[in-house]
């Protein structure tokens, strides 16, 4: 495949205060430009072809049920919140943007978005987990069409040759990477670079261990990035391990330069276009046997922006309700490996895709990044970044995560 994507994309992380400032200077409630009464637009990270091509078909589907026509404005991920926050300042936002659910609450918090219960969307078959993901302060403002969470990947021949079970515990899992480390091929690979990707990655084994983002120098986390720190040690993981994304991750994995990885189902269209590579998927190991595999929840969810114009606004909270309606999720989700966030949507789709059943497991653990911190997570995900850097090069993770919870205490 000539293509790479990466659907946890490196974020720009931009402060609170610069996107409030922005938000309360544009005047959202005032009417922008004048706009086509019949068409409606969509911002989303679609610039893969084929995931632009998927929302394409739904929206064209949507489009022809409500009587619109809905085009879609897709740019990188990295650019979607400075690209919304440019557009409210002409006052000219979209009739719905797409964001990660991670940066949802910043722009909500700045007063940019619509409550989509107000606009008629109904959470009845969704976890309270997912309508948790897609709220801020309790209110409901982004709809997931689908989730995601991580999950050990592993190669089933390297195992088998080796006489392997596939590991469920920490000790199970640096034992297993340290016996299959052979030549260029190293056991394990995972992100720990310094962006959204290594926090990312980073949070099932905070999680899983005990550990809060409220105390990032607590003995849990500190605990958790000293198990990375043992891999980094045994040789099992490679030492540029501090600058992969997600991305870099699959691409050894897929080149036999890893035998298992920490990675999402986003990877799965990719792997399967090398037919010679027989992978498996398995909950993340935890600390201890018995022990409950907390991942995070990923993914994006639609919101509707406060423009001020209620006519329109109530229109595109119809199109969310369709583009995020049981039919259209199990389309999507079966696309792109994903999870479908409605419920009968997802009993169905592990009827289909039953090699990713343990993904549908690990999901249903999993939490969202900003449940507990809303828009301040952006600080923490900025402090631990510079912790992974500095405790995978030499420092110590107490030392690292001291000085992390220091920086997100104060905001810098």
């Amino acid at each position: 495949m000539s293509k790479r994507f990466n659907r946890r994309s490196r974020r720009a992380v931009i402060p609170l205060a610069a996107v409030s400032a922005l938000v309360a200077g544009a005047g959202l409630t005032g009417c922008g430009q004048q706009r086509d009464a019949s068409v409606y637009t969509v911002l989303n990270s679609s610039t893969d072809e084929t995931y632009h091509r998927w929302d394409a078909e739904a929206m064209a589907r949507c489009g022809e049920r409500l009587g619109v026509t809905i085009e879609q404005q897709s740019v990188p991920a990295a650019q979607v919140m400075t690209k919304a926050l440019r557009m409210a300042s002409s006052k000219s936002l979209p009739d719905i943007v797409q964001f990660d659910a991670s940066e949802m609450p910043t722009f909500a918090e700045a007063g940019g978005l619509v409550d989509l219960r107000t606009l008629g969307l109904s959470t009845a078959d969704v976890p309270q987990g997912i309508v948790d993901f897609g709220s801020y302060k309790g209110t409901y403002y982004g709809a997931a069409r689908s989730v995601n969470t991580l999950a050990l990947f592993y190669n089933k021949d390297v195992l088998d040759r080796a006489g392997l079970k596939v590991p469920a515990t920490w000790a199970e899992l640096r034992e297993t990477a340290k016996r299959l480390t052979r030549g260029k091929r190293y056991g394990l690979a995972l992100s720990a670079g310094g962006a959204e990707d290594g926090v990312f990655q980073f949070t099932p084994f905070m999680w899983s261990n005990g550990g809060d983002e409220n105390r990032l120098d607590g003995p849990e986390v500190v605990e958790a990035l000293d198990y990375w720190k043992s891999l980094l040690k045994d040789g099992s993981l490679s030492k540029s391990t501090v600058g992969w994304t997600q991305a870099d991750v699959n691409d050894q994995f897929m080149a036999g330069n890893a035998a298992m990885m920490i990675n999402g189902p986003w990877q799965v269209e990719t792997l399967n276009t090398k037919k010679s590579l027989h992978w498996g998927i398995a909950r993340i190991p935890v600390p201890k046997a018995g022990g409950k595999s907390v991942g995070p929840l990923g993914g994006a969810v639609l919101t509707v922006p406060d423009t001020g114009d209620e006519q329109r606004e109530r229109t595109a909270g119809r199109i969310v309700a369709c583009l995020s309606s049981e039919r259209e999720q199990l389309t999507y989700a079966l696309n792109s490996w994903m999870v479908p966030a409605n419920e009968k949507a997802a009993a169905v789709w592990r009827q289909r895709v039953p090699e990713l059943d343990a993904l549908a497991d690990q999901v249903a653990a999993a939490r969202s990044r900003t449940a507990e911190l809303g828009a301040g997570w952006s600080s923490v995900s900025l402090a631990l970044q510079s912790a992974f850097q500095s405790a995978l090069t030499g420092e110590s993770s107490q030392a690292a995560l001291k000085r992390a919870q220091q920086r997100a205490t104060s905001g810098n």
